[in-house]
C-alpha cells in the first residue's frame, strides 16, 4: 500500500467543503507530470492508494478528491448516506476547484485517469476545456446504467415522481441493503478480486464514515439528464483531447454497449474492452490490471512524447 497521501480541504463557491488529496512522487525521484485521478460514485481517496502508488512509480504526482456527498467531503445534513446533487453542474464546480487550486500549481504536463461517474464528469469537463490535459484515460465511463430488476422506463417514471417538487434526497430503492460495510464478496457487482474487495471493506471498517449506501433519487434524475446530454453527437465531437477508453466485458453497473457506440463519435480515441473484467477495472484481478497498465503505458508514453515535441521540451527520463 502507498502511504504518501496528504489531504487538504477545499471550500467551494456554494460553501461546501471538499476533501482533496495529493500523492507526490518521492523526493529526488523526478516528477514526470501530474495525473488527476477521478473516482466513481461511492468511492473515496484511500481506496486508490494502490493505483496512486503505481502512478507515482511512473513519475506522476497524483491529485484527487472525494466528490461532494461522499467520502470525507461535506454531505447533506439529512440522509447523509446518500450521494446527492440536484444537477451535475455541482460536480463540474468541484473539478474546477481541484484543477485550479491543487493540480495546476503542481505544473505540467497534466493527464487524467477517471473511472465511471468520474469519467462522465471528466467528459463534461473536456468538452469545455479542450487543451487542459495532454491525454486522458477513462475506465467504464458512465454513459448509461443498469436499473436493477425493473425496466428502465419504470425507473425513469419513479424518479420523475420523487422529484416533482424538488430534487429528492431519498436513497434509491435497494441501496440500504447494499451497505458496503457488510456487503459480502459473493454479493458484490464490481470486482472478481476477493482480496481487493476485502481490502476496501477493511478500510470502511476502520473508517465507517467514509461509506455511503448509494445515490439519491435527486442524483439519479441529474444523472439521467447529464448522460442524455453527454451522449449527444455534437457534444462528443467537441472532445478533442486524446482518449484511451476501457470497457468492462462483464460490467453490471454501466452498459458497455453504450460505451462501444459512444467511442464511434469521439474524434481522437482508442477503445479497449477487457472481456473478463467487472466494472471496477482498477480494482480487478492482477491479470486484468496488467492488461490495463500495458495499454496505459503505451498510450500515455506516446501522447506525452507528442506533447513534448509540440512544446519543444524534452521528455523526462
Amino acid at each position: 500500500m502507498n502511504s504518501r497521501l496528504k489531504t487538504l480541504g477545499l471550500h467551494t463557491g456554494d460553501k461546501r467543503m471538499l476533501r482533496a488529496g495529493v500523492w507526490d512522487v518521492p523526493e529526488g525521484a523526478g516528477r514526470r507530470g501530474v495525473c488527476v485521478l477521478l473516482q466513481g460514485l461511492a468511492e473515496f481517496l484511500e481506496k486508490y492508494d494502490e493505483v496512486a502508488g503505481e502512478l507515482n512509480a511512473r513519475g506522476f504526482a497524483v491529485v484527487s478528491l472525494d466528490w461532494r456527498s461522499q467520502g470525507a467531503s461535506e454531505r447533506r445534513a439529512r440522509n447523509n448516506r446518500a450521494a446527492h446533487v440536484a444537477n451535475f453542474d455541482e460536480y463540474d464546480h468541484d473539478l474546477d476547484m481541484l484543477m485550479n487550486h491543487v493540480a495546476q500549481p503542481l505544473g505540467a504536463p497534466t493527464i487524467a485517469l477517471a473511472h465511471s461517474m468520474g469519467a462522465h464528469i471528466l467528459l463534461r469537463h473536456l468538452s469545455e476545456n479542450k487543451r487542459r490535459f495532454a491525454c486522458a484515460v477513462l475506465t467504464a465511463p458512465m454513459l448509461d446504467i443498469y436499473t436493477a430488476e425493473r425496466p428502465a422506463w419504470q425507473t425513469h417514471l419513479v424518479t420523475l415522481v420523487f422529484n416533482l417538487r424538488r430534487p429528492s434526497g431519498r436513497l434509491v430503492f435497494g441501496a440500504e441493503e447494499r451497505d458496503p460495510l457488510t456487503l459480502a464478496f459473493e454479493d458484490n457487482r464490481v470486482t472478481s478480486d476477493r482480496g481487493r474487495h476485502e481490502r476496501t471493506r477493511g478500510m470502511i471498517e476502520a473508517k465507517p464514515f467514509l461509506r455511503i449506501s448509494g445515490p439519491s433519487f435527486g442524483w439519479l434524475r441529474a444523472a439521467f439528464r447529464s448522460m442524455h446530454r453527454v451522449r449527444g453527437k455534437r457534444f462528443a465531437g467537441e472532445i478533442v483531447t486524446p482518449l484511451l477508453v476501457f470497457g468492462a466485458g462483464k460490467d453490471r453497473i454501466v452498459k458497455t454497449e453504450a460505451i462501444r457506440e459512444y467511442v464511434k463519435l469521439l474524434p481522437n480515441v482508442r477503445y479497449v474492452e477487457i472481456a473478463d473484467a467487472e466494472h471496477e477495472i482498477l480494482m480487478e484481478a492482477n491479470s486484468i490490471r496488467a492488461k490495463f497498465w500495458s495499454e496505459f503505458d503505451a498510450f500515455v508514453d506516446k501522447q506525452l512524447a507528442i506533447a513534448h515535441s509540440v512544446s519543444g521540451q524534452r521528455p523526462a527520463v
